[in-house]
């Protein structure tokens, strides 16, 4: 059942109904709704999880079971999780787990060449709103033909790194070569085909490691394929359609479109899986210079992002092809129903003493580190209250009444503001003017307006700052 289509009623008739509070919620009912708004976890009622519930547990883990399955890659706190995705649309719901950006390593590489690809890899971050924002697998490629090389550069890899590690070889011998060492890494197999799905299924199912079904340009084939290796005993599948540059890029959206739509739309079982794409295919196109193929290398990335991709494999380790697609993903994955919130509090800027500014501002996270950002900017020593407007804007939270000279007046109580500083002079945003005089009748403080965009607050404090 699709998440639009799932109600509470639909999960609180299949709960105990004992309204014992242990989930942390007032009764069952509040819980229930959590559970379809996927807040909690179904695990947390723990008088479901007795005998006597284990049917009525067994058909709400159906009933929530997403139509696109999720799998998880790797293990430990790295670990990397594909898929899971409930809707077809964002606007619908929402996205879970973000497309997992794989760097390819060859096996032909110089154990210089790999250290440094991998040190490239594991460094590559950009602190985004708050959010750090990173790659998340290695894909090791046999380009020598050489399963003992494979081997023993997989052996090099998985010791240098705790990402999780996609192997890519046609080969199962290969392949097998690189399991033996790092088979309990669960690491992810690609890739099965026609001809040799069989012998890589027997690898996934011994090692217990998802599979790769891979069928370019023939969704008839990569459903047929998928069918086989479920009959077959493999549950954790990853579907790679083909990706094709070029005059082939209309071809492969309209294949993850397809994809998608079987699962998620017409309930497709067999195509019910985390789709994987390979930008790194551009790289195959001979003749252009390497500056054109990082662009379209970019370009591609980001069609594939959100044309469904759950996984993709690039080659760029360039700030500028990499960095676009990492906030690009990040902007995708946030769920639209909440804004992106900081923890409300006091903040501390440089060296403040009893006699520095102390300003406010909201908890949307744009709006607190743009804040942030400038304050640090102009080398200022403040003091910073956060005040929780449920994670929006100054300008919408004064209209919408999140932002009030009460909550202000709270945040002052709350966070001791008086205790840091000798004065009471509060210095709020220039779109929150209109409470300057309510915010002076709840607090007793003499409020101060500042700049209606936190860039001009070095300007304002040089000239209208007077301790």
């Amino acid at each position: 059942m699709a998440a639009r289509e799932l109600s509470p009623i639909d999960v609180y008739t299949l709960l105990p109904k004992t309204n014992c509070k242990l989930c942390g919620e007032e009764n069952c009912m509040a819980f229930a709704t959590k559970i379809v708004n996927r807040v909690v976890a179904l695990e947390l009622c723990q008088p479901l999880l007795e005998e006597r519930h284990a049917s009525n547990l067994a058909k709400l883990q159906e009933i929530l079971r997403p139509p696109v399955k999720e799998i998880i890659l790797g293990t430990g706190k790295r670990a990397v999780r594909i898929g899971g995705k409930l809707v077809m649309y964002r606007h619908q719901f929402a996205y879970f787990n973000p497309t997992a950006i794989a760097v390819d390593i060859s096996d032909e590489g110089s154990d210089e060449e790999i250290e440094q690809r991998i040190s490239k890899v594991e460094s590559l971050f950009y602190d985004y709103i708050g959010q750090r924002l990173k790659l998340d697998m290695i894909a090791l490629r046999c380009t020598s033909n050489d399963a003992k090389r494979f081997g023993a550069t997989a052996k090099r890899v998985a010791e240098r790194t705790e990402l999780p590690i996609m192997l890519c070889s046609l080969n199962p011998d290969i392949l097998e070569a690189a399991l033996v060492i790092m088979g309990k890494a669960r690491p992810l197999i690609y890739a099965a085909t026609s001809d040799n799905w069989k012998e890589m299924a027997d690898l996934a199912l011994m090692y217990r490691c998802p599979i790769v079904v891979s069928a370019p340009g023939d969704l008839t084939m990569l459903a047929s394929l998928s069918a086989t290796l479920l009959e077959y005993g493999v549950e954790d599948i990853v579907l790679d359609p083909g990706t094709f540059p070029g005059e082939g890029i209309g071809q492969t959206v309209d294949n993850f479109t397809m994809l998608r739509r079987a699962a998620c739309e017409e309930g497709n079982k067999v195509l019910a899986f985390p789709l994987m794409a390979t930008p790194i295919s551009v790289w195959s196109q001979k003749g252009e210079i390497p500056e054109i193929v990082k662009w379209k290398e970019a370009y591609l990335m980001s069609m594939l992002i959100t044309r469904y991709a759950d996984l993709m494999v690039v080659n760029s380790l360039d700030g500028w092809v990499i960095l676009p697609n990492l906030v690009l993903r990040q902007n995708l994955y946030t769920d639209p129903r909440k804004p992106v919130a900081v923890d409300a509090g006091l903040r501390v800027f440089g060296s403040p003493d009893l006699a520095s500014p102390l300003l406010c501002t909201t908890n949307f996270a744009l709006t607190y580190y743009t804040v942030a950002s400038d304050i640090e900017a102009g080398g200022i020593s403040c003091f910073l209250i956060v005040i929780d407007t449920e994670g929006i804007s100054v300008e919408s939270s004064v209209a919408g009444r999140k932002l009030t000279a009460d909550k202000v007046a709270e945040a002052i109580r709350t966070f001791k503001a008086s205790e840091k500083v000798n004065h009471k002079k509060l210095i709020i945003p220039g779109r929150a003017a209109r409470l300057s005089g309510e915010i002076e009748e709840a607090t007793g403080w003499e409020v101060l307006v500042g700049p209606m965009d936190s860039s001009g607050i070095p300007k304002f404090l040089q000239e209208k700052w007077k301790p």
